[in-house]
Protein backbone atom coordinates (compact mmCIF):
# COMPACT_ATOMS: atom_id res chain seq x y z
CA UNK A 1 0.00 0.00 0.00
CA UNK A 2 1.07 3.62 -0.99
CA UNK A 3 -0.26 6.18 1.36
CA UNK A 4 0.79 9.03 -1.00
CA UNK A 5 3.28 11.54 -0.88
CA UNK A 6 5.18 12.39 2.32
CA UNK A 7 3.98 16.53 3.32
CA UNK A 8 6.89 18.42 4.25
CA UNK A 9 5.21 19.70 7.70
CA UNK A 10 4.48 16.60 9.09
CA UNK A 11 8.01 15.16 8.81
CA UNK A 12 9.38 16.42 11.61
CA UNK A 13 6.51 14.92 13.78
CA UNK A 14 7.24 11.81 11.94
CA UNK A 15 10.76 11.03 11.90
CA UNK A 16 10.00 11.40 16.26
CA UNK A 17 7.83 8.88 15.80
CA UNK A 18 10.01 6.63 14.05
CA UNK A 19 13.23 7.31 15.29
CA UNK A 20 12.68 8.87 18.77
CA UNK A 21 9.68 7.06 19.75
CA UNK A 22 9.70 3.94 18.16
CA UNK A 23 13.48 3.71 18.14
CA UNK A 24 12.79 2.12 14.67
CA UNK A 25 16.39 0.47 13.18
CA UNK A 26 17.56 -0.05 9.78
CA UNK A 27 15.94 -3.58 8.18
CA UNK A 28 13.55 -3.81 10.89
CA UNK A 29 9.81 -4.53 9.67
CA UNK A 30 6.66 -2.54 10.11
CA UNK A 31 3.16 -3.18 10.12
CA UNK A 32 1.61 0.07 9.28
CA UNK A 33 -2.46 0.24 9.53
CA UNK A 34 -4.33 2.98 8.32
CA UNK A 35 -7.76 4.51 7.45
CA UNK A 36 -8.69 7.26 4.78
CA UNK A 37 -8.76 10.20 7.11
CA UNK A 38 -5.24 9.15 8.55
CA UNK A 39 -4.10 8.81 4.78
CA UNK A 40 -1.63 12.06 4.96
CA UNK A 41 -0.05 10.85 8.42
CA UNK A 42 0.49 7.34 7.09
CA UNK A 43 2.58 8.74 4.05
CA UNK A 44 4.30 10.79 6.29
CA UNK A 45 5.23 7.87 8.48
CA UNK A 46 5.98 5.56 5.58
CA UNK A 47 8.25 8.29 4.48
CA UNK A 48 10.35 8.72 7.75
CA UNK A 49 10.65 4.50 7.74
CA UNK A 50 12.07 4.98 3.85
CA UNK A 51 14.52 7.32 4.93
CA UNK A 52 15.66 4.87 8.34
CA UNK A 53 16.40 2.12 5.94
CA UNK A 54 13.51 0.10 7.30
CA UNK A 55 10.96 -1.86 5.41
CA UNK A 56 7.14 -1.64 5.99
CA UNK A 57 3.78 -3.27 5.10
CA UNK A 58 1.27 -0.82 4.47
CA UNK A 59 -2.71 -1.70 5.40
CA UNK A 60 -5.38 0.36 4.62
CA UNK A 61 -8.23 -0.49 6.66
CA UNK A 62 -11.28 0.30 3.64
CA UNK A 63 -9.58 -2.72 1.66
CA UNK A 64 -10.70 -5.59 4.38
CA UNK A 65 -14.17 -4.17 4.49
CA UNK A 66 -16.80 -1.31 5.80
CA UNK A 67 -16.98 0.61 8.73
CA UNK A 68 -17.30 0.86 11.12
CA UNK A 69 -15.14 -2.15 11.79
CA UNK A 70 -17.04 -4.87 13.87
CA UNK A 71 -13.84 -7.12 14.10
CA UNK A 72 -9.94 -6.45 13.53
CA UNK A 73 -8.88 -7.63 9.83
CA UNK A 74 -7.28 -10.92 9.74
CA UNK A 75 -4.91 -9.67 7.13
CA UNK A 76 -3.92 -6.63 9.48
CA UNK A 77 -3.70 -9.17 12.76
CA UNK A 78 -1.32 -11.53 10.06
CA UNK A 79 0.87 -8.29 9.48
CA UNK A 80 1.46 -7.71 13.52
CA UNK A 81 2.53 -11.22 13.92
CA UNK A 82 5.34 -10.94 11.94
CA UNK A 83 6.49 -7.37 12.74
CA UNK A 84 8.94 -6.01 14.35
CA UNK A 85 6.87 -2.70 15.24
CA UNK A 86 3.67 -1.09 14.50
CA UNK A 87 2.02 1.54 14.08
CA UNK A 88 -1.55 2.48 13.70
CA UNK A 89 -3.47 5.63 12.47
CA UNK A 90 -6.98 6.12 12.20
CA UNK A 91 -9.92 7.70 13.37
CA UNK A 92 -12.33 6.25 15.70
CA UNK A 93 -15.66 5.25 14.84
CA UNK A 94 -18.57 4.06 17.18
CA UNK A 95 -18.25 0.51 17.49
CA UNK A 96 -15.11 -0.27 16.50
CA UNK A 97 -12.94 -0.66 20.43
CA UNK A 98 -13.03 -4.68 20.27
CA UNK A 99 -11.32 -4.10 16.98
CA UNK A 100 -8.79 -2.12 18.04
CA UNK A 101 -8.42 -4.53 21.30
CA UNK A 102 -8.04 -7.14 18.86
CA UNK A 103 -5.21 -5.66 17.78
CA UNK A 104 -3.69 -4.80 21.00
CA UNK A 105 -4.04 -8.30 22.21
CA UNK A 106 -1.75 -9.40 19.77
CA UNK A 107 0.88 -6.29 20.62
CA UNK A 108 0.59 -7.32 23.94
CA UNK A 109 1.48 -10.95 23.53
CA UNK A 110 3.93 -10.22 21.04
CA UNK A 111 5.91 -7.90 22.95
CA UNK A 112 6.21 -5.64 19.81
CA UNK A 113 6.89 -2.03 19.94
CA UNK A 114 4.08 -0.34 19.08
CA UNK A 115 2.12 2.86 18.37
CA UNK A 116 -1.34 3.25 18.75
CA UNK A 117 -2.27 6.62 16.84
CA UNK A 118 -6.02 6.65 17.08
CA UNK A 119 -7.81 9.99 16.19
CA UNK A 120 -4.56 11.46 14.92
CA UNK A 121 -4.65 14.43 12.42
CA UNK A 122 -1.99 16.62 10.46
CA UNK A 123 -2.12 19.50 13.79
CA UNK A 124 -1.13 16.78 16.21
CA UNK A 125 1.51 16.01 13.93
CA UNK A 126 2.93 19.19 13.90
CA UNK A 127 2.20 20.03 17.67
CA UNK A 128 2.01 17.19 20.26
CA UNK A 129 4.25 14.91 17.98
CA UNK A 130 7.11 17.75 17.80
CA UNK A 131 7.55 17.38 22.03
CA UNK A 132 10.58 16.44 23.73
CA UNK A 133 9.98 13.00 24.37
CA UNK A 134 13.03 12.70 26.86
CA UNK A 135 11.61 15.63 28.97
CA UNK A 136 8.20 14.22 28.86
CA UNK A 137 9.88 11.09 29.78
CA UNK A 138 11.79 12.48 32.95
CA UNK A 139 8.46 13.97 34.12
CA UNK A 140 6.69 11.23 33.66
CA UNK A 141 9.35 9.05 35.55
CA UNK A 142 9.19 11.10 38.19
CA UNK A 143 5.49 11.60 38.79
CA UNK A 144 5.50 7.63 39.06
CA UNK A 145 7.74 7.22 41.45
CA UNK A 146 5.73 10.00 43.89
CA UNK A 147 2.69 8.13 42.77
CA UNK A 148 3.56 4.51 44.32
CA UNK A 149 3.98 5.52 47.64
CA UNK A 150 1.37 8.14 47.64
CA UNK A 151 -1.93 7.76 49.41
CA UNK A 152 -4.42 10.68 48.22
CA UNK A 153 -4.51 12.37 44.60
CA UNK A 154 -6.89 15.97 44.62
CA UNK A 155 -8.00 17.57 41.56
CA UNK A 156 -9.78 20.01 41.71
CA UNK A 157 -11.03 23.30 38.98
CA UNK A 158 -12.80 26.33 38.72
CA UNK A 159 -15.62 24.54 36.83
CA UNK A 160 -16.54 22.42 39.56
CA UNK A 161 -14.16 19.47 39.64
CA UNK A 162 -13.55 18.26 43.50
CA UNK A 163 -12.84 14.66 43.43
CA UNK A 164 -10.29 12.49 45.79
CA UNK A 165 -9.12 9.23 44.90
CA UNK A 166 -7.01 6.28 46.40
CA UNK A 167 -5.06 3.97 45.26
CA UNK A 168 -4.44 0.07 45.33
CA UNK A 169 -0.31 -0.18 46.02
CA UNK A 170 -1.03 -3.66 44.23
CA UNK A 171 -1.59 -2.08 41.41
CA UNK A 172 0.70 -0.06 38.73
CA UNK A 173 1.01 2.99 37.42
CA UNK A 174 2.08 2.69 33.92
CA UNK A 175 4.33 5.46 32.05
CA UNK A 176 3.34 5.88 28.43
CA UNK A 177 5.97 8.74 28.02
CA UNK A 178 6.73 8.69 24.20
CA UNK A 179 9.50 6.14 24.81
CA UNK A 180 8.08 3.23 23.37
CA UNK A 181 9.23 -0.77 24.46
CA UNK A 182 8.24 -3.74 23.86
CA UNK A 183 7.31 -4.11 27.83
CA UNK A 184 4.71 -0.96 27.02
CA UNK A 185 2.84 0.10 23.75
CA UNK A 186 2.03 3.75 23.70
CA UNK A 187 -0.39 6.04 22.42
CA UNK A 188 1.35 8.97 19.85
CA UNK A 189 1.14 11.88 20.85
CA UNK A 190 2.14 10.43 24.26
CA UNK A 191 2.55 11.85 27.74
CA UNK A 192 1.03 9.83 30.22
CA UNK A 193 1.04 8.50 33.87
CA UNK A 194 -1.55 5.96 34.64
CA UNK A 195 -3.27 3.58 36.85
CA UNK A 196 -6.55 2.09 37.91
CA UNK A 197 -7.73 3.92 41.08
CA UNK A 198 -9.09 1.29 43.92
CA UNK A 199 -11.64 4.34 44.83
CA UNK A 200 -13.01 7.99 43.52
CA UNK A 201 -15.39 9.84 45.21
CA UNK A 202 -16.39 13.73 44.26
CA UNK A 203 -17.45 15.83 41.24
CA UNK A 204 -15.79 15.34 37.52
CA UNK A 205 -16.50 18.67 35.59
CA UNK A 206 -16.05 17.34 31.78
CA UNK A 207 -15.41 20.89 30.15
CA UNK A 208 -13.31 19.28 27.68
CA UNK A 209 -13.31 16.13 25.20
CA UNK A 210 -14.73 12.87 26.24
CA UNK A 211 -13.21 10.21 24.39
CA UNK A 212 -14.41 7.14 22.11
CA UNK A 213 -16.92 8.71 19.33
CA UNK A 214 -18.17 11.01 22.19
CA UNK A 215 -15.20 13.05 20.77
CA UNK A 216 -15.99 13.14 16.86
CA UNK A 217 -19.51 13.73 17.79
CA UNK A 218 -19.93 16.30 20.35
CA UNK A 219 -16.48 17.83 20.10
CA UNK A 220 -14.94 20.32 22.97
CA UNK A 221 -17.93 20.65 26.02
CA UNK A 222 -16.30 23.66 27.08
CA UNK A 223 -20.02 25.36 26.40
CA UNK A 224 -21.66 21.96 27.93
CA UNK A 225 -19.79 20.28 29.99
CA UNK A 226 -20.42 16.71 31.63
CA UNK A 227 -21.23 17.00 35.26
CA UNK A 228 -20.29 13.51 36.37
CA UNK A 229 -20.98 11.88 40.09
CA UNK A 230 -19.03 9.68 41.09
CA UNK A 231 -19.19 7.36 44.58
CA UNK A 232 -16.73 4.79 44.93
CA UNK A 233 -15.13 5.00 41.20
CA UNK A 234 -18.53 4.01 40.25
CA UNK A 235 -20.77 6.77 37.96
CA UNK A 236 -23.68 7.74 39.80
CA UNK A 237 -25.29 10.69 37.85
CA UNK A 238 -24.59 12.99 34.70
CA UNK A 239 -25.84 16.21 33.78
CA UNK A 240 -25.72 17.99 30.58
CA UNK A 241 -27.41 20.91 28.89
CA UNK A 242 -27.79 18.89 25.78
CA UNK A 243 -30.20 16.17 26.75
CA UNK A 244 -28.74 14.02 23.72
CA UNK A 245 -25.18 13.26 25.11
CA UNK A 246 -26.43 12.94 29.15
CA UNK A 247 -28.61 9.92 27.90
CA UNK A 248 -26.02 8.59 25.50
CA UNK A 249 -23.06 8.84 28.00
CA UNK A 250 -24.68 7.69 30.45
CA UNK A 251 -26.46 4.49 28.60
CA UNK A 252 -22.37 4.10 27.29
CA UNK A 253 -21.47 4.02 30.90
CA UNK A 254 -23.94 1.19 31.96
CA UNK A 255 -23.23 -1.08 28.71
CA UNK A 256 -21.62 -3.61 31.11
CA UNK A 257 -20.83 -4.47 34.61
CA UNK A 258 -17.81 -2.48 34.91
CA UNK A 259 -19.08 0.29 32.39
CA UNK A 260 -19.84 2.85 35.13
CA UNK A 261 -16.40 2.19 36.85
CA UNK A 262 -13.42 4.22 36.86
CA UNK A 263 -10.50 1.74 35.20
CA UNK A 264 -8.14 4.75 34.32
CA UNK A 265 -6.76 8.50 36.13
CA UNK A 266 -3.66 9.26 34.54
CA UNK A 267 -1.33 12.44 34.84
CA UNK A 268 -1.02 14.31 31.53
CA UNK A 269 2.45 15.06 31.10
CA UNK A 270 3.20 16.39 27.44
CA UNK A 271 4.99 19.93 28.00
CA UNK A 272 5.17 20.23 24.30
CA UNK A 273 1.57 21.30 24.61
CA UNK A 274 0.42 24.82 25.03
CA UNK A 275 -3.62 24.75 24.43
CA UNK A 276 -6.20 21.87 23.82
CA UNK A 277 -7.37 21.68 20.39
CA UNK A 278 -10.85 19.22 21.01
CA UNK A 279 -9.22 16.34 20.18
CA UNK A 280 -8.76 13.59 22.50
CA UNK A 281 -5.50 11.75 20.95
CA UNK A 282 -3.97 14.95 21.89
CA UNK A 283 -5.43 16.58 24.31
CA UNK A 284 -5.53 13.73 27.07
CA UNK A 285 -1.72 14.34 27.29
CA UNK A 286 -1.84 18.17 28.09
CA UNK A 287 -1.02 18.70 31.39
CA UNK A 288 -3.32 18.28 34.00
CA UNK A 289 -5.36 14.98 35.35
CA UNK A 290 -8.48 13.19 33.78
CA UNK A 291 -9.87 10.05 34.02
CA UNK A 292 -11.97 7.23 32.24
CA UNK A 293 -14.98 4.73 33.03
CA UNK A 294 -15.12 1.74 31.24
CA UNK A 295 -11.81 -1.11 30.92
CA UNK A 296 -8.65 -0.62 33.35
CA UNK A 297 -5.87 -2.20 30.66
CA UNK A 298 -5.61 -4.96 32.93
CA UNK A 299 -3.00 -6.31 31.42
CA UNK A 300 -0.55 -3.29 32.01
CA UNK A 301 -2.14 -1.70 35.66
CA UNK A 302 -2.48 -5.53 36.65
CA UNK A 303 -6.66 -4.86 37.51
CA UNK A 304 -8.61 -7.96 37.74
CA UNK A 305 -11.70 -6.70 35.78
CA UNK A 306 -12.82 -5.73 31.80
CA UNK A 307 -15.08 -4.09 30.46
CA UNK A 308 -16.18 -3.97 27.21
CA UNK A 309 -16.02 -0.01 26.93
CA UNK A 310 -13.98 2.43 27.82
CA UNK A 311 -14.33 6.20 27.78
CA UNK A 312 -12.04 9.63 28.92
CA UNK A 313 -13.40 12.63 30.48
CA UNK A 314 -10.84 15.58 30.69
CA UNK A 315 -10.77 19.01 32.46
CA UNK A 316 -9.38 22.22 31.87
CA UNK A 317 -7.03 23.73 33.89
CA UNK A 318 -6.68 21.69 36.95
CA UNK A 319 -5.30 22.43 40.57
CA UNK A 320 -3.77 18.63 41.64
CA UNK A 321 -2.19 17.81 45.05
CA UNK A 322 -0.34 14.46 45.73
CA UNK A 323 -1.26 13.92 49.60
CA UNK A 324 -0.65 17.80 50.46
CA UNK A 325 1.89 18.66 47.97
CA UNK A 326 0.41 20.66 44.89
CA UNK A 327 2.05 19.67 42.11
CA UNK A 328 -0.05 21.44 39.15
CA UNK A 329 -1.92 24.57 39.39
CA UNK A 330 -3.91 26.17 36.73
CA UNK A 331 -2.77 23.47 34.66
CA UNK A 332 0.77 24.04 35.27
CA UNK A 333 3.44 21.51 36.81
CA UNK A 334 5.46 23.06 39.74
CA UNK A 335 8.64 21.72 37.57
CA UNK A 336 10.97 23.47 40.08
CA UNK A 337 9.24 22.01 42.96
CA UNK A 338 9.43 18.64 41.08
CA UNK A 339 13.28 18.70 40.51
CA UNK A 340 12.57 19.42 37.00
CA UNK A 341 13.52 23.57 36.37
Amino acid sequence: MNFGPRQTELMPGAHNAVETCLAVRPGEHVALIADEASRAVAASIAAALEDQKALYTGLLLEDFGPRPMAVAPPDVLQALETADVGVLCMSPQPGELAARMAIVRVVERRQIRYAHMVGVTPQIMQQGMRADYRMVDRLSDKLRERMLRAETLTVKTEAGTEIAAHFDRGLDWVKTSGLISPRYWSNLPAGEVFTTPATVDGRFVCDATAGDHFNGKYGDLRTTPLVLEIEGARLVGVECARKDLEKEFWEYCHSDENSDRVGELAFGTNLGLSEMIGILLQDEKFPGVHIAFGDPYGSQTHADWKSKTHVDVLTRNCDVWIDEDQIIEKGHYQLEHLGLA
